[in-house]
Parts: C-alpha cells; structure tokens; sequence
C-alpha cells in the first residue's frame, strides 16, 4: 500500500510533503531553502533570519555565495514564515539555537569535511552568537549583520523591564507593540516589500517573547569575553531595533584575535535591504570576508 500522505502543513496550507523541511526535537516541521552549487562546495554557509521575518529575503546572500561555490542553507525559525509553532512566541531562546545546530549537523553529516560559517541578522545575529559559542571550535567565521547583542537601552529601561518581568508573570501574551517597518531600510520599495510580504509576522510583540529576547542578550553578554572565533559586524548607526552599542561591546571585549567591525553612517536596521550603494557594499563585505577564509582551492596551489 502506498504511504499515507504526511498531513502537516505549513501555517499558509502547504503539505510540508511537497516541501524542503526537517523535523526539530518537539516534533515541528521547519521549513528548509537550499541554495547549491553546480561545482562542488568549498564551504557551507548557515543563514539565520531575524524575528518576525523568514528567510526568503536572503535570496540575494544566498545566491551569491552560491556563485562563489558555497552550499547556502537556512529554515524559517518555529513560529515564523512556513515553519510550525505558535508565531513569534518561544518557550525557550534556546529553541532556536538548538535547531540551527540540528540543521547545521544534518550538512555536516553530508558534507563532512567543509568548513562552516554563519551569517546572521537582529534576532538572526543573537541565534548565530550563540549557536558558535555553543561549539567554539565547529565555525570558521561569523558574518552578523545588525545583531542584536543589547537590547536597545531606550526602549529597554531598567523600569520598563522590570515592568516586563511583572507583566509576564500575569498576562505573559500582552503585547508591547510592533516592529515599526519604516526603521527597518531608508530604501521606501524595501519598507514596502516587508509590509507585504504576507510571511512576516505584522502583528505586536508579546511581553513572553521579549523576556526571552532580553535573556538572550544577557547570556550574550556573559558569553562575550570568551569568544575566539572569527566575526565580522555590520551595523548601521542609526539603526533603533537593535543597538549598535551591542556590536560596539562585543568588538571591544571579544578577545577574538580574529575581528572586524563597519559601521554604516546614515543606515538603519536591514542593512542587506538597505539602500543600493549601502546594500551593494553590505554584499560585498560579507562574501569577500568569507571568502578570505577559506582553503585555497586546488587550482591556488595549497
């Protein structure tokens, strides 16, 4: 007899049968894009998305590393885009770390002796932090993007979280309010892609899910002084999501002999859907620092 149809299906009605997808440690179908070179890969490159989005909107990464004979993976975190879970909520952050190392381990099982990087972006960039200080000695390098390291000091006063912890004890589903789309890029066609892009998350943010954020930054903060991996950070500095202070901190403090850091004068937040010249040279430093890195190829002589 045939095998039964697997009856999951995304949150837009899509079988997860007819699409790329794992299954993490709870049970929920993730969904999975690949971009793959013709050539045989040099490296693999993990992309992890920010909070609310998904990762269709790092087409453009992805294709280009891939020009450069990269394998390039990323899912939908739970609770966001085609993924399973309950939207922009988490029980726990490290839900999030755990299944980009599941993911990250199922290439490693294909592709064993590539090395590894992880370009991540906001929230994205917290995940990819943590994720290589869960195992310090498995990435060749670190590409963060506007990475949330601190929460933003002024929408994260002491008062405000200690209200927060209150309120989530009491009314865990509260909302605090949405991600303003106009601060997300300059670029007004940008702004609009992400206001229609029926796959981000448009509504508020509740207290549950920003007491993880803000314990998330604190474990950062913990973990910062015993980073050694190579990273390179990208931060706008007109960026109000996530404050460029973090990236300054964790430049500063990181004992990493192995560190850059660019800011991006007049940038907001998604600097990869910045404007062109800004969003050109955000593409441009993440693949040239990538590729510095990596093995020479057969043809460059060892």
């Amino acid at each position: 007899m045939p095998e039964p149809e697997d009856p999951r299906r995304t949150p837009q009605g899509v079988s997860y049968a007819d699409l790329k997808h794992f299954v993490n440690a709870d049970g929920q179908h993730l969904f999975c894009r690949y971009w793959e070179p013709e050539a045989p890969p040099r490296a693999l490159v993990f992309v992890a998305h920010g909070a609310g989005e998904h990762c269709g909107p790092y087409d453009e990464i992805g294709q280009t590393l891939k020009e450069q004979s990269l394998l390039v993976f990323a899912h939908d975190h739970v609770g966001h885009g085609q993924s399973e879970g309950d939207r922009m909520n988490i029980k726990d952050f490290q839900v999030f770390v755990r299944d980009s190392l599941q993911h990250i381990d199922l290439m490693k099982g294909r592709h064993p002796d590539l090395p590894i990087f992880i370009i991540g972006h906001s929230m994205g960039g917290a995940i990819s932090i943590l994720t290589a200080c869960a195992r310090p000695n498995d990435f060749a390098g670190v590409a963060l993007i506007a990475p949330m390291v601190r929460v933003n000091p002024e929408s994260a006063t002491p008062f405000k979280v200690f209200l927060a912890k209150v309120a989530n004890q009491i009314v865990p589903s509260l909302s605090l309010g949405f991600i303003k789309s106009k601060w997300i890029s300059r670029d007004q066609t940008q702004v609009e892609a992400y206001d229609t892009d029926e796959l981000n998350y448009h509504g508020g943010m509740r207290v549950s899910f920003a007491m993880q954020l803000i314990g998330a930054s604190e474990r950062i903060e913990r973990e910062i002084p015993a980073i050694t991996w190579p990273f390179l950070l990208l931060h706008g500095d007109v960026d109000k999501l996530c404050d460029i202070g973090g990236s300054q901190m964790m430049f500063d403090q990181a004992p990493s002999a192995d560190k850059k850091i660019k800011v991006y004068d007049g940038a907001y937040h998604a600097l990869h859907h910045e404007l062109p010249e800004t969003a050109a040279s955000v593409l441009k430093e993440v693949t040239g620092w990538i590729s510095e890195r990596l093995p020479a190829s057969p043809s460059q002589g060892s």
